[in-house]
């Protein structure tokens, strides 16, 4: 300390070379106070019954209010006198806060002056050493509070520690990091991607996409109730789902397991048999289009199971079909197909991921898709084309918005491979000019894989001899689909 250093004249301390006066700022605003006494509540105001009871139910939130009301207080009144911010006290009249915890209740009571008469066996411990609202030193952390059960002999104050350390706890549970207008601007956003995957560019909705998933994976690294635990996990789940099959469609197949893998976790912790099933039959499209078709059956037994009606099982009896159909096994597609028929019958049950929309549903277009491709595979490309032709028609007079591009484009490729085997080649070329004028970036990696055979068949012997097949062949020839090293993808 320097030479000639000043103390405080009532606690002490050392003053600042800045502060002419002989007390320090802390001793002189309680001087003031003193001289002028701030609000306090009447005698009176504690007689009212109605704030009687509020004190002893706990409820301090009516307190606050009866005690304003009566007193003629503001709430800036009743954050000087209890030490309380005047913001959580508006929040405790709301209703939206709880002062739950032993220590700032005491504060608060005493800081109001409730008579000893009015505070229960918890508080009266405090009423000794209570220190008044403008000293801060009262309180202490909030898991500091526990009933001590070796030194209490009154059961009513151990009931009442009790009470309040089960309603302390039950406050931090219900604490989140995500609001319920959050939640479903979450769930809209997924809605949003799910309806323009079908329709829309790749590239343009993955960026959203991604950018989805990692909001909703930062939330759950958070706290929230359980409740909505459960949903963010759903959504999460729902967004690597998506991902797995936009990872698929870029043609990138280890991308697309890992995403279902991520998937499949998110729905056995959201214990979800919805999301439990899709994962299963989407991981059952990927295998499907894949070397692993045996594997394809063995989800899609294993989602069927998950899936007591709905969509859902129509989706999943549909991929069997064209799995089976795919590996030869006739029987197997034509009893998925049967199934499929007996799903459509069936009354939907609610489900918890059609309800997003776009892929993740199964609407009749894309149900009759599946079928004409199945028998497309079954080499019965009759049959093959009388349903995809009607896919394509359901697409063509639907809403715009649920017109998929790539089932579409599809369908018209199993028309053209009728047509092509049946010897109907400017029938095939009609059908092929809409797959040879779509946009590069909404050529999904399976649509240049089905058009290599195409270029097969065009360049068999028996079709050498016709000037229309050859100029099919070389405008099918080198299709090019999405860039499939496209892995970082802008805006």
């Amino acid at each position: 300390m320097r030479k000639h250093a000043r103390a405080c004249a009532d606690c002490g301390c050392r003053l600042s070379q800045y502060n002419l006066e002989d007390r320090c700022a802390a001793c002189a605003r309680g001087k003031r106070l003193d001289a002028h006494p701030g609000p306090h509540v009447p005698d009176e105001v504690w007689l009212d019954l109605d704030l009687q009871a509020a004190i002893a139910a706990w409820d301090f939130g009516r307190a606050s209010r009866l005690i304003r009301d009566k007193a003629g207080l503001r709430q800036d009144d009743m954050a000087f006198m209890t030490g309380l911010s005047q913001g959580f006290l508006s929040m405790l009249e709301a209703g939206n806060r709880r002062l739950t915890n032993i220590d700032k209740a005491a504060q608060f009571l005493q800081g109001v002056g409730a008579p000893d008469a009015l505070l229960g066996p918890p508080f009266r411990e405090h009423s000794a050493s209570f220190t008044p609202a403008h000293a801060p030193q009262l309180g202490r952390d909030r898991d500091d509070v526990r009933p001590e059960t070796g030194n209490t002999t009154n059961l009513n104050e151990l009931a009442a520690q009790a009470a309040a350390r089960s309603l302390q706890f039950t406050d931090e549970i219900t604490k989140t990091n995500v609001s319920d207008v959050e939640l479903e601007r979450l769930e809209s956003a997924l809605t949003h991607i799910a309806v323009d995957y079908v329709h829309a560019p790749l590239h343009q909705v993955f960026t959203d996409l991604v950018s989805t998933r990692d909001r909703l994976l930062s939330l759950l690294s958070g706290h929230q109730p359980l409740s909505q635990t459960r949903e963010l996990l759903l959504l999460a789940g729902t967004s690597c789902l998506l991902l797995a099959h936009a990872s698929q469609n870029l043609g990138d197949e280890d991308a697309a397991v890992a995403q279902l893998q991520a998937a499949w976790t998110f729905a056995e912790q959201a214990d979800n048999n919805d999301l439990r099933a899709w994962v299963k039959g989407s991981a059952a499209l990927i295998a499907e289009w894949s070397t692993h078709r045996q594997t394809a059956l063995d989800y899609t037994r294993q989602a069927i199971r998950l899936s007591p009606s709905g969509e859902t099982r129509i989706r999943i009896a549909a991929i069997e079909a064209r799995a089976a159909a795919r590996i030869g096994d006739r029987s197997a597609a034509m009893a998925a197909l049967e199934e499929l028929q007996r799903a459509r019958e069936q009354e939907a049950a609610p489900d918890a991921l059609t309800r997003f929309g776009g892929l993740l549903t199964f609407p009749e277009a894309k149900q009759e898709y599946y079928m004409g491709g199945t028998f497309a595979l079954l080499g019965e490309h009759q049959r093959a084309e009388q349903h995809a032709t009607a896919a394509i028609e359901l697409y063509e007079s639907g809403p715009k918005v649920q017109r998929s591009y790539g089932d579409e484009a599809l369908a018209r490729l199993d028309i053209v491979t009728a047509r092509i085997t049946a010897g109907e080649i400017e029938g095939a070329g009609e059908q092929l000019q809409p797959l040879l004028e779509l946009p590069a970036n909404q050529r999904i990696r399976q649509l240049g894989d089905a058009m290599e055979g195409v270029a097969r068949l065009l360049e068999e012997p028996r079709l050498a001899r016709s000037r229309v097949a050859r100029e099919l062949a070389d405008a099918t020839r080198g299709y090019k689909a999405i860039d499939t090293q496209a892995k970082a993808l802008t805006p």
